[in-house]
């Protein structure tokens, strides 16, 4: 259904299948999913390699997330970038499928999530 992602690299690593679309018994907003594959078609061969996709309240609470993180909800990754040269790439792609309304970047990883429920915001980690 991904052209370029396995579904079970958005899985909870506490609760296999979390990573699966809604509809199919997992966590993860389909419609999240598929702008993420269409933003890695458009990303001049910058893989993503998802470092965080869906969390269950256990694991959220284990890497110190946020109470109401968009993580919960399935509609949020944190995407690896280490280099100006990917983070470029990956920011430009999320753009251009309509995910730049919620961003977060890190000097290791980019957080990008479609979270209706909150106020459109870039920001930058410390």
């Amino acid at each position: 259904m991904l052209k370029y992602f396995d579904f079970e690299e958005f899985d909870s690593p506490d609760e296999k299948g979390s990573g699966l679309p809604i509809s199919d018994g997992g966590k993860m907003n389909l419609d999240f999913l598929h702008k993420l594959d269409e933003a890695r078609s458009l990303a001049d061969g910058t893989p993503f390699k998802i470092t965080s996709g869906y969390r269950s309240k256990q694991h959220n609470m284990k890497v110190g997330g946020r109470i109401g993180s968009s993580h919960l909800k399935g509609c949020a990754v944190d995407i690896l970038a280490t280099t100006s040269v990917e983070r470029s790439n990956i920011l430009n792609a999320l753009f251009k499928v309509g995910l730049g309304r919620r961003v977060g970047i890190a000097k290791m990883f980019i957080h990008v999530d479609m979270d209706m429920d909150k106020p459109s915001a870039i920001w930058l980690y410390q």
